[in-house]
């Protein structure tokens, strides 16, 4: 039985340590690996990305090194549209396909209506980030409050949101992989919206639902990496 890379992607405005506590909760043949994206952590030097694209191949070059053992893709909102964005660019350099990709906590990227595109095409004022970080929940109010840490995460806040609102979804041959869809019950998007990833895969799919909203991975984090497991534990029995 193999072990498997659990390549995480995160969320806006988020470093991939958002993942290292699932670190210590995850058995040892899931080898939890977060990717870090330009300009943030351990990245912080590097420039930011804005374009979702050309930031998946990026990614993809950096990151093919762990597709040589069998491994899968999670993201969780922005994660997720870079996760998917990735697999594809992963196949475009040969490497074997996923094990599994796990879109979390958004809607699948044909059916965007309710995400309000157009308004993140171009930067915002600090003020509407804040506004739309505070309807996300998530970020505490001391945070969102203090202008000193404002000051080093709205940046990259901003940049994620453009990634989002200029992301324009491209038709390809779907992915081969299985597409599991996790989601909030009360987040933004409808099941209509969530079961749309269906089309993406010619793969098994399935959409699971937690209690909560955007951030249910966090207030519901037990639920979801027992999820992950059981999805996981038998195919890497075949891999």
């Amino acid at each position: 039985m193999s072990a498997l890379n659990l390549l995480c992607l995160p969320y806006s405005g988020a470093s991939a340590m958002v993942y290292s506590r699932w670190r210590r909760k995850l058995p040892a043949w899931l080898q939890v690996r977060p990717v870090e994206l330009p300009g943030r952590g351990a990245r912080l030097g590097e420039p930011l990305h804005t374009d979702l694209k050309a930031l998946a191949r990026q990614l993809a070059a950096e990151q093919r090194q762990h597709t040589r053992a069998p491994y899968a893709l999670f993201g969780h909102s922005l994660g997720a549209l870079v996760a998917f964005e990735l697999a594809h660019e992963l196949r475009a350099l040969g490497c074997p396909a996923p094990l599994a990709l796990f879109a979390s906590g958004t809607a699948a990227p044909t059916r965007r209506e309710d995400y309000d595109a157009a308004k993140w095409r171009q930067p915002s004022s600090n003020e509407a980030l804040i506004a739309e970080l505070r309807t996300l929940g998530g970020t505490p109010e001391e945070v969102l409050g203090n202008q000193e840490l404002m000051s080093l995460t709205l940046p990259v806040v901003q940049a994620d949101f453009l990634l989002c609102g200029r992301y324009d979804y491209q038709q390809r041959a779907p992915l081969s992989c299985p597409l599991h869809v996790l989601a909030g019950t009360d987040d933004r998007a409808s099941d209509e919206q969530l079961h749309a990833w269906r089309r993406e895969t010619l793969g098994d799919y399935s959409l699971a639902k937690f209690p909560g909203g955007h951030f249910f991975i966090n207030g519901h984090e037990d639920q979801v990496l027992a999820t992950l497991c059981q999805t996981l534990a038998p195919l890497r029995l075949t891999a």
